[in-house]
């Protein structure tokens, strides 16, 4: 990190203690509750359960052994569920007792309806059960008790690594890590139950052949008769009412083109709630020249974004699938943008003219914004939002041919303010080269999507369980 973090004036951002503590002056997007409930789609794949057998491998203590003879294993694997239990939402641990290959030939054989294994060694048991349980093809996390199953943990996990089978290693004296392991695989199983709606843009079934989740065909007029469904109403006018109060902000837009902004999130809501699906792509661009629309849903976007749902600009599928699967694991929005790369500072620029206020998730604090217009043809009304500075940004894209997920890292160091280019414009201090990031652009895309906080553990763990290979742009 360079010394560009340090410096006594940061432009337009807050530093997380900054950040955190002045975020009561923004809460007021909370009240936004008692106008909007979550979409009942949302709400069934929140309620998903992923099963998940978690075998207790360990031999009789009776015997000199590690971690020491007569050692308690029940007392310490009962402590251990209870504590991964609770950091663990919407998991369903079974645990099981494996001490021999017999012990492990049983699990495998009850098995058929579990999504997934933890296989935990408290001990070293010295023998071949990770391996006739890897051998299933479910997705299986292999976790050391550290100065006890450390033994056995490395030479299983090493194996069942270079076999190719899909198996996470955690190694880790916190049990928040194995937690954040097995949720990938929850995160897999809630995506095979989700669906994307795309609206003016050709369905990639491609995500449905490897990941389950189904993209549907919306046509533009279907999301334009709610539009004027909703256009003029209470609930509309209340919603706009809300998001200008609670701007820092308000320069560009009318009052009128707030009201039509908030039309167009309850048209959204309304189309995710009628085909019931999780996550929305908007061709908006082409559907606001095109006049099949009639308004930007760029504010929309962000309501979206804010309560945990997802909603993408531009089409882009691979965008939304990254936000929604990003979402299922972190809990957290994602930054769609374009790229602006300056080498003087070792910083791209990521922008765009929607983003999320509440970059920490539905239930973290609220960060200012300002009601601007659409920057491009100075029409409609966006968010830009002033994000915290300071804080490590994992930065992700998904390619289906060849199967890669791209990534890259940054700390944010400012929120630019410039009036050229979208509204949006987060600056970020490279972890790397940033002459590597911009010379392999042009041939994976143009779109990234940015996420706060550092989860390049997940991302790893997310594409070998699903044969995707990492490619590292910084």
């Amino acid at each position: 990190m360079s010394n560009q973090l340090n410096r006594p004036k940061q432009t337009e951002g807050f530093s997380r203690r900054t950040f955190m503590g002045g975020c009561a002056a923004f809460a007021g997007v909370s009240a936004l509750s008692a106008l909007i409930t979550p979409t009942a789609a949302r709400s069934e794949v929140n309620e998903i359960k992923t099963k998940i057998r978690l075998v207790f491998a360990y031999p009789s203590p009776a015997n000199p052994i590690w971690p020491n003879i007569d050692y308690d294993f029940d007392g310490h694997n009962k402590e251990f569920l209870s504590r991964l239990q609770a950091v663990s939402p919407g998991i369903e641990y079974l645990p099981a007792i494996v001490m021999s290959t017999d012990d492990a030939n049983k699990v495998v054989e009850n098995d058929s309806e579990v999504d997934g294994y933890l296989i935990y060694f408290a001990g070293c048991l010295w023998g071949n059960a990770a391996d006739l349980i890897t051998d299933t093809g479910k997705p299986a996390v292999i976790a050391d008790h550290l100065f006890a199953g450390s033994g056995e943990f490395l030479m299983s996990y090493g194996r069942a690594k270079r076999a190719g089978k899909k198996v996470l290693g955690v190694s880790s004296s916190k049990v928040e890590d194995i937690a954040r392991a097995v949720r990938c695989i929850h995160t897999l199983k809630r995506l095979e139950r989700s669906k994307i709606l795309v609206v003016g843009g050709n369905p990639d079934a491609r995500f449905e052949e490897f990941f389950g989740t189904k993209m549907l065909d919306v046509p533009f007029k279907e999301l334009n008769d709610a539009y004027d469904r909703h256009l003029g109403t209470e609930q509309a006018k209340d919603l706009a009412k809300e998001w200008i109060r609670n701007a820092e902000k308000m320069m560009e837009p009318t009052r009128e083109e707030i009201d039509k902004s908030a039309a167009m999130y309850l048209a959204m809501r309304t189309v995710l709630d009628e085909r019931e699906a999780q996550a929305i792509a908007i061709n908006c661009l082409g559907g606001f020249y095109g006049g099949h629309i009639h308004a930007y849903p760029c504010l929309g976007f962000m309501q979206l974004d804010d309560e945990g749902c997802v909603g993408a600009c531009e089409a882009d599928q691979r965008s939304c699938f990254v936000k929604l699967m990003m979402s299922y694991q972190t809990g957290r929005p994602g930054f769609i943008s374009d790229p602006v790369i300056d080498t003087a500072k070792n910083q791209i620029i990521y922008a765009h003219c929607v983003a999320p206020t509440k970059v920490f998730g539905p239930e973290g604090p609220s960060n200012p914004y300002h009601l601007r217009d659409h920057s491009e043809d100075r029409q409609g009304a966006c968010d830009r939002s002033l994000m915290p500075l300071g804080e490590m940004t994992t930065t992700i894209e998904i390619i289906m041919d060849p199967k890669q997920i791209l990534f890259h890292q940054g700390v944010t160091v400012e929120n630019v303010d410039e009036d050229m280019a979208c509204r949006n414009k987060l600056a970020v201090e490279v972890k790397g080269d940033v002459y590597k990031l911009m010379e392999g652009w042009d041939a994976r895309g143009w779109h990234r999507v940015t996420f706060y906080g550092d989860f390049k553990r997940e991302v790893y763990n997310l594409a070998t369980l699903k044969g995707f290979e990492i490619v590292e742009e910084a």
